[in-house]
C-alpha cells in the first residue's frame, strides 16, 4: 500500500468536501467538548463530596427529660451514650452541646440575621446535644444507624442530606452535559454519514478503475476512512482546547468564591489532561466505527 497515495487522496477529499470537513470537525469538537465538560463535573463532584465528609458531623439531640434533669451530661443515659460513642470505631471527636450553649448560639445568629425575631427564641426550644465527629466517613452510616434509637436519644441531625442536596445540583450539570452530548453525537453521526457518501460519489470513478486492476476494498476505502478519523481528532483537540479556556475563564472565574472558602474542589489542569485521552479515544471510535459503517453499506463495490 503507497502512503504517498493514501495521503494524497486523504489531502484531495478534504479540499474537494472542505465545507463538510469543517462542519463535522466543528460538530465533533463541540460533542466531545460537552462530554468532557460532564466529566470534568463529574472530577469536580467526586473530590468536593470528599470535603464535605472529611467536615460533615452528625448530632444526637438528648430528649427533652434527661437535658432537664441532666443539664450538662454528668450522669447516665447521657454519660453512657458519650462514652460508646468514643470508643466507637470511626469517630474522631465526641462533643457535648448543652441547652443553654445550644440557645445562646441560636440566638446569637437570629439576632444577627432577623433581630426583630430574636426575643422570640425562648430556651426550652432547645436540647442538650452531643456532636460527633468522623475520622472515617465511611462509617458514617453504621455510626448513625447504631445510636439514632439509643436510650436518652429524641432525634439526630444528619448533615449527609444537606450534602446530597448541594451535590443534586452538580448532577443535574453533569446530566444536561451528558444529554447535550448524545444529541450532537447524533447530528455528528449522521454528518459523518453524509461527507463519506458524498467523498466515495465524488471519487466513485477512479475507485472503480482500481478495483478493476485488482486493488483491495481496504486500499480504496482506507482513504476516506482516514478523512472521518482525522477530522474526528482535529475536533478533540479543539474540544480539549476549548477545556483548557473553560477552566481558565468559566470554572476559575465564576466559582473563585466557592473555591476560596472550600466549598467545592478546584478543577486544575490535571483534571483537563486526565480527561483528555478520553477525548480523543471517543473521538476516533466515533469516526471510525460510523465510517466503516457507512463504507460497509454504501459502497460495496
Amino acid at each position: 500500500m503507497r502512503l504517498n497515495f493514501i495521503i494524497g487522496e486523504v489531502l484531495n477529499g478534504f479540499r474537494r468536501n472542505l465545507t463538510m470537513t469543517v462542519a463535522m470537525v466543528l460538530t465533533t469538537a463541540i460533542t466531545l467538548g460537552m462530554f468532557g465538560g460532564g466529566l470534568l463535573v463529574i472530577q469536580m463532584a467526586n473530590k468536593s463530596q470528599n470535603i464535605f465528609l472529611d467536615r460533615v458531623e452528625m448530632q444526637f439531640f438528648i430528649n427533652d427529660a434527661v437535658t432537664a434533669k441532666d443539664p450538662n451530661c454528668l450522669e447516665a443515659p447521657c454519660t453512657t451514650l458519650r462514652a460508646d460513642l468514643e470508643s466507637e470505631p470511626g469517630v474522631a471527636s465526641v462533643t457535648f452541646i448543652s441547652q443553654d450553649q445550644a440557645f445562646k448560639t441560636a440566638k446569637a445568629s437570629w439576632e444577627k440575621e432577623s433581630p426583630e425575631l430574636a426575643d422570640f427564641i425562648r430556651k426550652e426550644a432547645y436540647q442538650g446535644a452531643l456532636r460527633v465527629k468522623m475520622a472515617d466517613s465511611d462509617r458514617f452510616g453504621a455510626v448513625l444507624d447504631k445510636f439514632s434509637r439509643a436510650e436518652g436519644v429524641d432525634g439526630v441531625l444528619d448533615q449527609r442530606d444537606l450534602v446530597k442536596r448541594i451535590f443534586s445540583v452538580l448532577d443535574g450539570a453533569r446530566n444536561a452535559a451528558f444529554a447535550i452530548a448524545a444529541v450532537l453525537a447524533v447530528a455528528a453521526i449522521l454528518l459523518i454519514v453524509n461527507t463519506v457518501q458524498i467523498a466515495a460519489y465524488t471519487r466513485r470513478t477512479e475507485v472503480s478503475i482500481m478495483r478493476l486492476v485488482g486493488a483491495t476494498r481496504w486500499y480504496t476505502q482506507l482513504p476516506f476512512l482516514l478523512e472521518a478519523v482525522i477530522a474526528a481528532l482535529a475536533g478533540a483537540l479543539l474540544a480539549i482546547g476549548g477545556l483548557f479556556l473553560a477552566k481558565v475563564f468559566f470554572f476559575d472565574k465564576a466559582l473563585a468564591d466557592l473555591y476560596g472558602v472550600n466549598i467545592l474542589a478546584r478543577i486544575t489542569s490535571a483534571d483537563v489532561w486526565f480527561v483528555s485521552p478520553w477525548l480523543i479515544l471517543g473521538g476516533i471510535v466515533l469516526a471510525g466505527v460510523t465510517s466503516y459503517g457507512t463504507l460497509r453499506v454504501y459502497v460495496r463495490e
